[in-house]
């Protein structure tokens, strides 16, 4: 049972409406699929259906946005994921019009929860359809055997011609933020609202990030495509889908097919602007997002997948991967996290044991760099590395600023959230307390040192805006922390966003009272960091993939009760 699901019989799953899956969830029913443009920008329905029709579901609606031609019929792909337990036979899934008639149409399972009961996580759907607008809607409906069925094609069938010699699908097919929220496709998600002042700052990056980067490769480090994925899941917008599908495209293009995967080859790597060893930018959630939401399987292959995962194995150019056994060992937090959230998505992906394997070995490393730091200076929460190294320099021990980087730990942050809504290994909540702990005692710049000429903070989020260190210290003299920050750590709050993840996750699990009530007091703090002024800052095109690939989740954590997560931990640990 994933956290925060109640245990519920799989018979009322079934007969269910969506609205019972957000509840079973724990997510909020407050009617996402009317939010407003501002927000969440959901389009209303071309046609409504037909209040006699017992099987149509709100909430299981599919729009029908035409993409990239005008003729009609189209051939319509649609991926829709499922919760655990609810799907585990495709010909109890049937596509229906507005008017809740059966439509012909070929369902093929795409992913299964082969780590949970091995129900259908997610289908592609395929019906024919004849567009008489820009949108028509239509519904999934499950419980009853499928009638009128079809002959499925091979999905790249469907394509046209589209940007940048891509090949984009003619229609894409929108759900509802509620659906995909409940399906757990990205883990628990909190639909969107008209109000809610993260999605406003979502909406207004977007506004910048919207256009497809062709010219600045840095502009896909921290995985574009996941986090506008994710935007959409929890929104239902079809700009965000649909910037979504041609970045996903885009990136797969440049994924090197031939070749091992090990330096200087560098099989599964990015090849745009000769990237093609650096694993930094070798991403294999946006592979799982794409099948489970527009069933799109033609531009990946296993060979690939395993390319890609085990050239993050081999390290690329960088050094292989392994345990942090000597101070002078090369670590960076950014690479620690990425490999570990890819290397999840491709036991998702693929069901693939090996993988998994792989997944328990990286937990494993960092477990004991957390707990058993070779450098001796015990245990606080982080995991603590050479600033000289971190940075490329020669380790100079005399100077060496031992610390951590609070935001690229964020990214450790999200590998870990990753692994434990997969494995449950009890490991996981203590990592995460453990930083959270960390962060908040060691992280954070204390108010009294923002002062002229030295205040940090680009204001954007107002005078009680938050900062954190750019390389913090629990050992270090503030003189040493504040010299690095002088360098390199101005306007570091553009990272507040996705730290709001490690500070939420700790507070998901974090059982001690007083800690709950400190990361509760940095959350409201750091809500002003979603100010849009803040979002309208475009130095770096990459702030809008590190800002939101990992921090949608935030908005289902903040919601739960403190050290809710130990509960889950529990009922985990019980056969």
């Amino acid at each position: 049972m994933l956290p925060g699901l109640l245990k519920v019989p799989r018979s009322w799953w079934l007969g269910a409406a969506a609205l019972c899956l957000l509840a079973a969830a724990g997510v909020s029913a407050a009617a996402p699929h009317k939010a407003s443009q501002g927000a969440s920008g959901s389009s209303k329905p071309s046609s409504e259906a037909s209040a006699s029709a017992p099987d149509v579901l709100p909430d299981q609606r599919i729009v029908l946005h035409r993409n990239a031609s005008s003729g009609s019929p189209v051939l319509a792909s649609v991926g829709i994921p499922f919760p655990p337990g609810v799907l585990t036979d495709p010909q109890q899934l049937r596509i229906l019009d507005a008017k809740g008639n059966e439509v012909a149409a070929a369902v093929q399972v795409m992913l299964r929860w082969h780590f949970k009961d091995n129900s259908i996580r997610a289908v592609r759907a395929q019906f024919h359809a004849p567009l008489t607008s820009d949108e028509e809607t239509y519904y999934f409906a499950i419980g009853k055997p499928r009638k009128e069925e079809i002959a499925g094609w091979p999905y790249d069938a469907g394509l046209v011609e589209g940007p940048q010699g891509l090949h984009v699908p003619a229609v894409l097919g929108t759900l509802t933020p509620a659906w995909m929220s409940a399906s757990l496709i990205a883990g628990p998600q909190q639909p969107a609202t008209p109000d809610e002042a993260y999605a406003k700052y979502v909406s207004r990056q977007f506004e910048w990030a919207r256009k497809l980067p062709v010219d600045d490769f840095s502009a896909w480090l921290f995985d574009r495509p996941s986090a506008l994925f994710k935007a959409y899941i929890r929104t239902g917008r079809f700009d965000y889908l649909q910037a979504a599908d041609v970045s996903y495209r885009f990136y797969m293009k440049y994924i090197k097919r031939d070749g091992i995967p090990e330096s200087p080859s560098c099989g599964g790597g990015w090849t745009f602007n000769d990237k093609v060893c650096d694993v930094k930018y070798v991403y294999i959630e946006p592979i799982l997002l794409s099948v489970a939401l527009t069933g799109n399987d033609a531009d990946h292959d296993a060979g690939t997948v395993n390319k890609m995962v085990t050239l993050w194995a081999n390290g690329g150019w960088n050094n292989k991967p392994g345990p942090y056994i000597r101070p002078q060992e090369y670590f960076t937090e950014r690479l620690a996290g990425l490999g570990l959230i890819e290397t999840v998505a491709a036991y998702e992906l693929t069901g693939n044991k090996h993988y998994l394997a792989m997944v328990n070995d990286r937990l494993g490393w960092l477990y004991d760099h957390q707990r058993n730091n070779p450098d001796k200076l015990g245990d606080d929460g982080s995991w603590r590395n050479s600033w000289n190294i971190h940075e490329g320099d020669d380790w100079k021990p005399e100077t060496d600023v031992r610390g951590a980087s609070p935001w690229m730990s964020e990214n450790i942050v999200d590998g870990l959230w990753h692994a434990w809504l997969v494995t449950g290994d009890k490991r996981i909540p203590e990592m995460i307390t453990g930083f959270g702990r960390y962060l908040e005692k060691y992280g954070w710049i204390s108010a009294d040192l923002l002062v002229q000429p030295h205040d940090w903070r680009n204001g954007c989020s107002g005078g009680g805006g938050q900062i954190a260190w750019y390389w913090s210290s629990s050992h270090a003299p503030v003189e040493a922390i504040e010299k690095i920050q002088n360098s390199e750590g101005w306007y570091s709050d553009g990272h507040n966003v996705e730290l709001a993840l490690p500070v939420a996750a700790a507070y998901y699990f974090e059982t001690d009272p007083a800690q709950s009530a400190a990361l509760k007091r940095r959350l409201d703090k750091l809500a002003s960091s979603y100010s849009t002024s803040c979002a309208a800052i475009d130095d770096t095109k990459r702030r809008f993939n590190w800002n939101n690939r990992g921090s949608a989740v935030v908005q289902w954590l903040i919601r739960q009760p403190p050290g809710s997560g130990a509960t889950a931990v529990a009922q985990r640990a019980t056969p």
